[in-house]
């Protein structure tokens, strides 16, 4: 599972702690290798850099998953670089296979924004991926926004937490400044024209909180998919914030460990339908 943390895309958050405890949970619960990706952070890297960080990390999976199979049927043979290093992450050969149960990516606030474009980019890629294949995403409480405010950009536009200043503020420093727009593909996941259709698009589970500033724009997501077939269902949590399930000091909340495990039991339910068992 590739996870990328919360915190927007923006210098300044401190949330390595809440991430990792989460990371954690959900490696126990779902019994899964979960890398978490680090990305470059705006200003100082504007869009695309943190995207393509992410996409780096998935071609690595794919081209890990080729070096390990070419391992598999040689045993004797061993691959090394230039510098006579081994190009065989050992640790991932010895203890997972991206190609064996798929690639969930999953993504927390601005994380989420960063999954759903590699769910995209792994649907352009096709084979060229082979033999990893991203199966399916989830999106907590992710970081969309557009120009035309939804209910809840309305109702919520002077929360404590994130708020419309907030937001605006964050998408404007990671936005090179001449493509600044509420609009832009990374995002509002509803810009007209996105590729590739909606119809390609993996399985997609939303985690939303009621009183999150983006609660509507991701909903508005799933209904979307599911309107063209994807199985998209929404997990919504009542009197929860945005990254109520990622953040350290709401790790321990009913809400917090009720969604880690909700998100166990719909990951668990697609590797079974792929035909995979679990040591639990």
């Amino acid at each position: 599972m590739l996870q990328f943390h919360g915190g927007g895309f923006v210098s300044g958050s401190n949330e390595s702690a809440g991430n990792d405890a989460f990371c954690r949970r959900i490696a126990k619960l779902c019994d899964v290798i979960v890398v978490a990706v680090g990305y470059r952070l705006a200003p100082e890297t504007r869009y695309p850099g943190a995207f393509e960080d992410g996409l780096k990390v998935l071609n690595w999976l794919a081209k890990q998953s080729n070096l390990a199979a070419c391992g598999r049927l040689d045993s004797q043979s061993h691959i090394f670089d230039s510098f006579g290093a081994s190009m065989v992450e050992p640790w991932l050969a010895a203890h997972g296979d991206p190609s064996r149960t798929g690639v969930y990516c999953l993504g927390a606030s601005s994380g989420a924004n960063i999954a759903d474009y590699l769910a995209r980019k792994a649907v352009a890629a096709g084979k060229l991926l082979d033999p990893v294949k991203v199966v399916a995403q989830v999106l907590m409480f992710p970081f969309f926004t557009g120009s035309i405010p939804t209910h809840s950009e309305i109702k919520l536009a002077n929360s404590y937490f994130y708020d419309k200043s907030m937001c605006k503020l964050a998408w404007n420093l990671f936005l090179p400044q001449e493509q600044f727009n509420l609009d832009h593909p990374a995002a509002n996941p509803l810009t007209a024209g996105r590729q590739p259709p909606l119809k390609y698009m993996p399985p997609t589970l939303t985690v939303v909180a009621e009183h999150d500033f983006m609660r509507d724009r991701a909903i508005f997501y799933s209904e979307e998919l599911r309107k063209v077939n994807v199985d998209a269902p929404v997990l919504d949590y009542k009197d929860a914030v945005h990254e109520f399930a990622t953040l350290d000091v709401l790790l321990q909340t009913p809400q917090a460990r009720a969604c880690a495990e909700d998100v166990t039991i719909w990951v668990k339910k697609h590797i079974s339908l792929g035909g995979h068992e679990f040591s639990y």
